[in-house]
């Protein structure tokens, strides 16, 4: 294999598209989703809880330049020459009037330092007015547009109350690659119901699609979740992954993976005070040492067997 890393990382996506170090600042703009406040279902998503992905700084009582400048004075004391990507991450950050978005973004790309964006949303929530907004941004300055997939399963998605169908998932990762945007899709490895052949199955649909980079994580169930209360009155019906068990399958799904695609990250790292199971003890720099002498040991390397 001629690329001495198993994968296409991230990082060097980011090296490709910028001549200086680059960082992600998480953003809570104050969203909402559609399937919390009524417009398709109440709750969210049965997984879902907020608090696992916003750092100290991300409050939603902050405005955007203010979460920008904590998060820039954290990493800038290490790195003063670095530049940002504003990531407007919490719940459905494309999810309220346009005018009252492009405003959230355009304060972000005025911060000093602000060389893009990075936008987390729903393949269901992308009008085409924003997309042609977000085509024009692109122009001018790096867009990704992350849309949660969380599965390929329609049944597994009724079944975590996500609100959208895959084939929607596959509509909009489509339309927004066809404009020459950035697309990146999040994919969650281990849903209940779902065996390790339907998890191969992701990596084999998944592929056939426009994709820039993919996120994997696995499961984790977090306290105050209804899914935490789902495995409480019946644990037979999730399969919660050691860590071997999961690199395993981690490297089973990268290998069926389309070779083009950028690999952004294999886990997520909740809080210890939300995190129920599975509780491994490894930071995310630990837990990619891993995989990377695993895949050394089993010679293989992402779309191996990608057909």
């Amino acid at each position: 294999m001629e690329n001495k890393r198993p994968y296409n990382e991230f990082s060097d996506f980011l090296r490709n598209c910028f001549p200086c170090k680059v960082q992600k600042i998480s953003i809570n703009a104050g969203f909402t989703c559609p399937n919390r406040d009524g417009s398709k279902g109440w709750g969210g998503c049965t997984y879902c809880n907020n608090q696992t992905f916003s750092p100290e700084y991300c409050h939603t009582e902050k405005t955007v330049t203010e979460q920008l400048e904590e998060g820039v004075h954290f990493f800038s004391r290490k790195y003063p020459e670095m530049k940002y990507l504003a990531y407007f991450q919490a719940y459905t950050n494309t999810y309220d009037s346009i005018d009252a978005l492009k405003k959230k973004y355009e304060e972000a790309l005025a911060f000093p330092g602000v060389v893009g964006l990075i936008v987390g949303t729903r393949p269901d929530c992308m009008p085409d007015e924003l997309l042609d907004y977000f085509a024009m941004l692109s122009k001018r300055t790096f867009v990704m547009i992350e849309y949660g997939v969380e599965s390929t399963k329609e049944e597994t998605l009724l079944r975590i109350n996500r609100g959208h169908s895959y084939r929607e998932s596959e509509e909009a990762i489509c339309r927004t690659a066809a404009c020459g945007i950035f697309t990146g899709a999040h994919l969650i490895l281990g849903l209940p119901g779902e065996s390790r052949e339907d998890i191969l199955e992701h990596a084999r649909r998944i592929s056939s699609l426009p994709l820039t980079t993919l996120k994997l994580h696995q499961l984790q169930l977090i306290r105050n979740t209804r899914m935490a209360k789902e495995y409480a009155e019946n644990p037979s019906d999730f399969h919660l992954y050691t860590v071997d068990e999961y690199i395993d399958l981690a490297i089973d799904f990268v290998e069926r993976l389309n070779p083009a695609f950028i690999v952004e990250r294999f886990v997520s790292q909740s809080p210890k005070e939300l995190l129920i199971a599975p509780d491994w003890g490894l930071k995310n720099y630990e837990f990619t040492a891993k995989v990377n002498k695993r895949f050394m040991e089993r010679n293989t390397w992402q779309g191996k067997l990608y057909e």
